[in-house]
């Protein structure tokens, strides 16, 4: 949940809340889990991974915990950022660096951002940057907040520019020079849930707020989304969710 890009479109002071929640947070713990195992089944060949908008380096650290014999480097604008991300870290490249100019040129397998996209103004050119940085026949694995009729005052607290439908995603992917090869919705069993809690929190929102919460509820939404997490994997489509993950392929 970090900004990738140029415009000030994320709070620095976010990343040291989160940093106290990632690790117990069913969201992140959800998410990255469902990274992971679309990283595995769509490019098993990979030995190089570039994630943009790291954060903290949560999602960095687990791909470095499965596959720790593979080049990793981690990219964030924020250098508050970076100081957590080196303590989970401290043997992993990381750098400062705008998404939108991404300097690397065909080195990585695959390439990811996770939930950055939507806090930047011009997110195609952080797509167009991201296929430079791929090699022929890799990809990328990008997750965004879905359904522009989601939008709250929890949308503004976090800077998001927009959140995406799911054809304007594969647009953007396709202009950008990638094949889109999975778009799902996640977040879909506690989507209702989702809708609840946005509609009575019209007015005010603090970006840690969704995801603080008692270790009770937290196991239960962490268990509506292994579950929902099961079923994408069983190739149950999803229409509809609180976000998306998309893979998308490189031609070779």
């Amino acid at each position: 949940m970090a900004d990738a890009g140029t415009g000030g479109g994320y709070d620095p002071a976010n990343f040291e809340k989160l940093f106290a929640l990632e690790a117990n947070s069913f969201w992140y713990r959800a998410r990255s889990d469902l990274i992971n195992w679309a990283l595995d089944k769509y490019f098993p060949a990979a030995d190089s991974f570039l994630e943009l908008g790291c954060g903290n380096g949560y999602v960095l650290d687990r791909v470095r915990q499965i596959h720790p014999d593979w080049r990793l480097v981690g990219t964030e604008l924020f250098e508050e950022g970076l100081v957590n991300a080196r303590v989970r870290m401290p043997e992993v490249e990381l750098r400062q660096m705008d998404a939108t100019l991404n300097p690397y040129d065909a080195e990585f397998d695959v390439a990811g951002a996770f939930d950055v996209i939507e806090h930047v103004e011009d997110a195609p050119l952080v797509l167009k940057g991201m296929f430079q940085t791929v090699k022929p026949g890799g990809g990328v694995l990008i997750t965004v907040p879905q359904h522009q009729w989601l939008w709250s005052a929890a949308d503004v607290a976090a800077h998001h520019v927009k959140r995406y439908g799911r054809r304007d995603l594969a647009s953007e992917l396709q202009a950008a020079g990638f094949e889109p090869v999975k778009i799902t919705s996640f977040v879909s069993l506690l989507l209702p849930a989702m809708m609840a809690a946005r509609l009575t929190k019209k007015q005010t929102a603090d970006v840690e707020g969704e995801l603080g919460m008692a270790a009770p509820l937290n196991t239960a939404c962490y268990a509506a989304m292994r579950l929902e997490s099961a079923l994408i994997k069983a190739g149950v489509p999803l229409p509809a969710g609180g976000s998306l993950l998309a893979v998308a392929r490189r031609p070779g």
